[in-house]
């Protein structure tokens, strides 16, 4: 696995002084910059405005433990060089293969939170206690898409993880917003993000945070119920609190149906993946016009054209 580190550290340079100049033009300040560039050094690196994330795919390599924690270090060290960040705001996670429940497990308990902006709006990362940061900057297009949308609309976030896209709806001028997921830590997180944007005096009036499954929630909806929906499933989970577990490849149908049950005539439904072998059933899935966006979405930050499949789709 390892390579020469001078090799990595011009190309972290010459991609940085590329990306950056963009961002600034564009007034992004929360962007990944590096994502498995060079196969010798597998990792994922994203600024968040005066910090740095930094995960390592998990690879064969023929480095003892020693070895291998002295080239993480020295990578880590070139990373806080190069993008002029220091050293103890450059925070290091190992992205293992997960799946179902340990996606959502916390890997420290540091409790670096920090507070970004997006678009002139407000969210709490936490860049070291989980393994994802509680903003998916792969989504930044889609959730101005969302706002730009949401003005008169009753919006509805399931697998809200938290709530990025109900404060796009909020800021945008939703009517209503839903926010449904089935952890506690998230609803609380979508909460707080929802109060640093001055939303808090509309929770439970205006903005309602339920803590329930989605495939049991949305049993519970009459039709029509909803205009504007993001739909953005795990690929895989059994967590313990499902009744039962959910694959997102094999339920998306039954998911989508239920949805478009419960979206007025006119309606939007946007509805995402990151599951690479992804296949839509479109001929199952009744009473919208499908149509995939991925170009759209995905950011021009993110090298990799994979990172998630997006559809948006228009009930009839």
């Amino acid at each position: 696995m390892i390579g020469a580190l001078s090799e990595f550290e011009n190309r972290l340079q010459k991609v940085d002084r590329h990306i950056s100049k963009w961002a600034r033009r564009q007034g992004v300040t929360c962007y990944r910059i590096y994502d498995n560039d060079l196969t010798n050094f597998p990792l994922v690196i994203d600024r968040y405005e005066q910090a740095v994330h930094v995960a390592e795919y998990q690879r064969h390599h023929s480095l003892d433990e020693f070895q291998h924690q002295a080239w993480l270090e020295a990578c880590l060290d070139t990373i806080a060089k190069i993008l002029e960040v220091p050293r103890f705001l450059v925070f290091f996670k190992e992205r293992k293969r997960q799946k179902g429940q340990q996606q959502y497990e916390k890997v420290d308990t540091e409790k670096q939170q920090r507070l970004v902006q997006e678009n002139g709006l407000n969210f709490l990362v936490n860049l070291s206690d989980y393994l994802d940061t509680g903003l998916f900057l792969d989504h930044r297009n889609t959730r101005q898409m969302v706002r730009e949308q949401a003005e008169g609309q009753h919006f509805l976030n399931l697998f809200a993880y938290t709530g990025s896209f109900t404060v796009y709806a909020a800021a945008g001028g939703a009517l209503t917003t839903t926010t449904v997921d089935l952890s506690n830590t998230y609803l609380d997180w979508a909460k707080a993000n929802l109060v640093v944007n001055s939303f808090a005096d509309q929770i439970g009036k205006k903005h309602y945070l339920i803590k329930a499954d989605v495939k049991q929630y949305l049993d519970t909806l009459r039709p029509g119920q909803f205009d504007l929906v993001v739909l953005d499933p795990p690929t895989f989970s059994n967590s313990k609190m499902m009744r039962e577990e959910l694959d997102t490849q094999r339920d998306h149908v039954a998911l989508l149906n239920q949805v478009i049950f419960a979206t007025r005539p006119g309606g939007t439904i946007y509805f995402s993946t990151n599951y690479r072998s992804f296949k839509l059933d479109e001929a199952n899935i009744k009473g919208v016009e499908i149509e995939e966006i991925s170009q759209r979405t995905i950011p021009q930050d993110f090298k990799n054209k994979k990172i998630h499949r997006c559809f948006r789709m228009l009930k009839r």
